[in-house]
């Protein structure tokens, strides 16, 4: 896992430029704090920070190969999953191999297979080729996005990175925040549309696509899609599949030259790859698997019971490591410490994001990479099996609008009168939420109910689970961490797509099909324990210490987030404590404390990135 950064422009010479670069690429540092190098050529300037996990003689980037006359240099982020295919293809076709990291593999695949192989790649990753013949770059991003990727485009040159903080270390660059930008933060945040970054005229690259850049401009293309056609399998092959690709795609993710983990919730997910895991190690006479929960202070004597959240995790944890003989360790975090984190999350993704579920999972990670470098987790099951409340829930597929996030008059109450003027948010989330229904293909002979979930499922994937793996990467990546999501095989993704309703929600529950599979490898209660969310803190002095954070906040005159927001309508929420904004502000976990923590990130934001608002 890794960093990177780097501008390109045909018609000018940068090589004094470098200076730039080197700055650009010192932002990066967190994500890949073992290593630092360069490229140079005068219309092309790369950066690359380096995580070591495989080959870390042979693994230095950027890495580049000769082929002719033409020599091809990549900067990569990433881990790829089917290499060894992939090599023994290559070597089959006569090219020799200098190490045996995956770098060299992507490099020498699209060099021989040009941009077909990019479906075929198996992993996580972004990455940037540059051919010194043609003048020519291209931009990669994986199946789903789980590895970031972001560029934009000034006289000429175009600058790309890993991060949004390294584009904005470019002299060129000044951060803007138009109308789409809030209408981003506030009526979609902490989701955002894909492509879209909440600076004006700075964009992510889209999953599954790839840009090209050279003389004649620039070119994006897709080159993979979800694609919706009839499923002929039994259900009993359906079931020898889900299991052959589950175990297929977590014991591809167990190879590592570091030590590697895996989160440990006990719920389904979670325990899945744990036994899966655990077995192979066993198998492969390893030593036991190394499981990391996490934990908050006084969290035992303050839980309550919901339909979101209907049961801790410590009984079930217990049961999976008293089952596979795991070494595990309980990370336990107390109430100040994930308040004070908010900041340093805010930062990890350059945005606001999901408050102290961000802020947990960033000092969740802290303390594994004491002990390790790659970590699994149970990431992306719910979006790809049917597990959120939400698909089951006539309200909130009725709702004609993101089921996670249907607080919309709400939400437009919270910009203050002359922002509101100019910003209508429910336009702009159901011009999103239409043009996404549009790119569902709905087969006839879907069932309505199959219709009705296929359109569901799409907008869960390509948008609640973004945010996710949104969090995940830039999370780990800010500890130096490598976070693995086995359920994200994109090949996982792609079968559940076309499985009818009545299988996957076997038996009316939630991850019916999944819970089925696994059966005869997890403790019946781990199989019909009720799905239960990250955990997160219910300890009072946490909404106190938000409450007086962003009391402390308003209280200030200069604060730049009175310049977007009614004051009056967050003074009601403060003295309500979140009650006054009546429902979530974001899917099941982001209550009224955690609304008070996303304004309070609003606020670091605008004071640290100092965008320019536009209207």
């Amino acid at each position: 896992m890794c960093g990177f950064t780097g501008f390109c422009n045909i018609s000018k010479n940068m090589l004094s430029d470098v200076h730039i670069l080197e700055k650009m690429t010192r932002t990066l540092q967190k994500r890949g704090p073992d290593e630092e190098y360069f490229y140079t050529h005068p219309h092309a300037l790369l950066g690359h920070r380096r995580l070591i996990i495989i080959d870390a003689k042979n693994g230095k980037q950027p890495m580049s190969f000769k082929i002719g006359d033409t020599t091809y240099t990549i900067i990569y982020n990433g881990q790829l999953y089917n290499a060894k295919e992939l090599r023994e293809e290559l070597e089959q076709a006569g090219y020799d191999f200098v190490g045996y990291c995956d770098t060299e593999v992507v490099l020498k695949s699209y060099i021989h297979f040009g941009t077909n192989v990019f479906k075929r790649l198996n992993g996580i990753f972004s990455f940037a080729i540059w051919n010194d013949t043609k003048n020519e770059l291209i931009l990669v991003r994986d199946h789903f996005g789980i590895k970031p990727l972001y560029y934009t485009i000034t006289d000429n040159t175009i600058i790309f990175a890993s991060e949004l903080k390294a584009i904005l270390a470019h002299p060129n660059i000044s951060p803007k925040l138009d109308k789409q930008g809030i209408s981003e933060l506030f009526g979609l945040g902490p989701c955002h549309t894909p492509g879209i970054s909440l600076f004006k005229d700075i964009y992510e690259l889209k999953p599954a696509h790839f840009l090209l850049f050279n003389k004649d401009g620039i070119h994006i293309d897709e080159y993979w899609k979800l694609e919706s056609k009839p499923h002929t399998d039994s259900f009993e092959t359906t079931c020898d599949k889900v299991h052959f690709l589950l175990e297929d795609s977590i014991q591809k993710q167990l190879v590592s030259d570091v030590p590697l983990c895996a989160m440990l919730s006990g719920g389904l997910d979670s325990s899945i790859i744990t036994a899966y895991a655990s077995n192979y190690y066993k198998e492969n006479d390893m030593p036991p698997l190394e499981t990391f929960s996490v934990d908050y202070v006084d969290n035992d004597k303050n839980f309550v019971k919901s339909d979101f959240q209907p049961n801790s995790d410590n009984y079930y944890i217990n049961i999976m490591v008293n089952k596979f003989k795991t070494n595990h360790h309980q990370i336990v975090i107390d109430t100040p410490e994930l308040a004070d984190a908010l900041e340093d999350a805010m930062v990890a993704r350059d945005f606001p994001g999901m408050a102290d579920v961000d802020s947990s999972m960033l000092l969740f990670c802290k303390h594994i990479k004491q002990n390790a470098t790659v970590c699994l987790s149970g990431e992306c099951s719910d979006e790809i099996f049917a597990g959120y409340p939400w698909f089951f829930r006539d309200d909130a597929l009725k709702s004609n609008t993101f089921p996670w996030s249907i607080a919309i008059s709400e939400r437009q109450n919270l910009l203050n009168s002359d922002i509101s003027s100019k910003v209508n948010l429910k336009d702009y989330i159901d011009y999103r939420y239409n043009e996404s229904l549009n790119d569902i293909k709905i087969l006839d002979t879907d069932s309505p109910e199959t219709a009705e979930k296929r359109k569901i499922s799409y907008l869960t994937t390509r948008w609640f689970m973004q945010t996710l793996l949104d969090r995940s990467d830039r999370m780990s990546m800010f500890n130096g961490l490598e976070l693995r999501v086995p359920f994200c095989d994109y090949r996982i993704v792609e079968y559940l797509w076309n499985v009818p309703w009545d299988m996957k929600a076997l038996n009316g529950r939630e991850k019916g099909l999944l819970r089925y599979v696994v059966r005869k490898l997890l403790p019946d209660e781990i199989v019909d324990r009720k799905k239960s969310p990250y955990p997160k803190t219910h300890n009072p002095t946490y909404l106190s210490k938000v409450k007086d954070m962003l009391s402390k906040i308003m209280d200030n005159p200069n604060a730049p987030i009175n310049n977007l927001l009614n004051r009056d309508y967050i003074l009601d929420i403060l003295n309500t404590d979140g009650k006054a904004f009546t429902r979530p502000w974001f899917g099941q976990l982001m209550t009224g404390p955690q609304l008070m923590a996303y304004l309070c990130q609003v606020n670091m934001w605008l004071e640290k990135y100092k965008p320019e608002i536009q209207l």
